[in-house]
């Protein structure tokens, strides 16, 4: 193990020792939110401090070991264990280092994913909705529930725009690096030479917002328009203004929800991803400036990166950030997204380790 991870460590140690004591005091107990955090910070370093306590026991176990080396009676069992508690070592090593990773707050939150379609026209239309059909599969084999807030058909049976929700168990965390520019190589249905034609399409995945965090919004700041749903619903479409529009004037931020009967139920959801929408906003705003000093593996996550390559002659997908290529296209379409999405999470916990290592954060 590196010093520089070691002396992290040690300092945890030393947290541990604080946290014991402030949990004693009778004066933190008596503030039930302030002691509800303690004892949350106390679970999570004393579960960093005690396999950190073990490894060095091994380590300790693994010198005493080599010392018996050279007596011909114990070098057998000398050898043995020192290879034991050298794999207890690594796995223990393994364990620290992914617990010293920063954790992105939101990676527990259900989230919102927006697919438009870019260049390609009706092609690409057809292509969001390909990749609307991925996500929604995706979703099912994870155990997910989904719910369609709003869409908006082409001509041949796309998408222009689809929003949808996904509630579940660390949506967020496997689904954030989906966003940005995705990239369809294949022959359309409506070319006749047999040409391959490309297209792209613009994802965005957005962490849904507490429920507390709508009333940061000042109502004076917006504009809220009924309109007739259109689309799927049959014979409701087109009867009532139960559709809602909001926009937030400072920023021209707008959603808009159209899936419910309920005008009310159809506002709440429009302001959901109103609301995560312009977090996103404010997000991509600081990662723009992070990235100005330090460009990150994985990306920014912006619309405008290309991050993927859907190849339809040879079954390929190819993910350009981490130089990822599976020739199983038809099975990710299908909803397989595991492969993908685990490969990008460990290349970014390999990042931030290297990061960690290096003394830069």
């Amino acid at each position: 193990m590196k010093d520089s991870l070691r002396q992290q460590f040690d300092r945890l140690v030393m947290r541990l020792a604080e946290l014991d004591a402030s949990l004693a005091d009778g004066g933190v107990a008596a503030d039930m939110k302030r002691y509800r955090e303690l004892t949350r910070e106390h679970a999570e370093v004393q579960w960093v401090v005690e396999r950190y306590q073990s490894f060095v026991q091994r380590e300790q176990d693994a010198e005493a070991a080599r010392e018996m080396l050279s007596d011909p009676e114990m070098a057998d069992m000398a050898k043995e264990e020192i290879a034991q508690a050298q794999a207890d070592m690594d796995s223990l090593n393994a364990e620290l280092q992914a617990s010293l990773l920063p954790r992105d707050p939101d990676d527990a939150r259900n989230a919102f994913i927006e697919i438009r379609a870019g260049t390609g026209g009706d092609e690409s239309a057809l292509f969001a909705a390909d990749l609307a059909r991925m996500y929604l599969r995706h979703a099912e084999r994870s155990g997910w529930r989904t719910e369609v807030m709003s869409q908006s058909d082409s001509d041949l049976g796309g998408y222009k725009e689809v929003v949808f929700r996904v509630e579940g168990q660390d949506v967020y965390a496997r689904l954030k690096f989906e966003s940005g520019g995705h990239r369809v190589q294949r022959v359309p249905t409506t070319e006749t030479q047999g040409r391959i034609h490309t297209s792209a399409c613009t994802v965005a995945v957005l962490p849904e917002p507490d429920a507390t965090e709508e009333i940061q919004l000042n109502p004076a700041d917006l504009r809220i328009d009924t309109f007739r749903a259109s689309g799927a619903g049959g014979q409701h479409v087109n009867k009532t203004d139960s559709a809602i529009r909001i926009t937030h004037i400072p920023t021209g931020t707008v959603a808009e929800c159209q899936d419910d009967r309920s005008q009310h139920r159809n506002k709440a959801k429009a302001m959901s991803v109103l609301v995560a929408r312009i977090r996103e906003k404010d997000r991509s705003e600081r990662a723009a400036k992070d990235a100005a000093t330090r460009k990150g593996l994985i990306g920014t996550g912006d619309r405008s990166d290309r991050i993927r390559t859907y190849n339809f002659p040879q079954g390929r997908l190819t993910d350009h950030r981490i130089n990822l290529t599976l020739y199983k296209l038809q099975s990710i379409l299908e909803g397989d997204l595991n492969e993908v999405t685990a490969a990008l999470q460990a290349a970014q916990a390999a990042e931030q380790l290297a990061t960690l290592e290096s003394g830069e954060a």
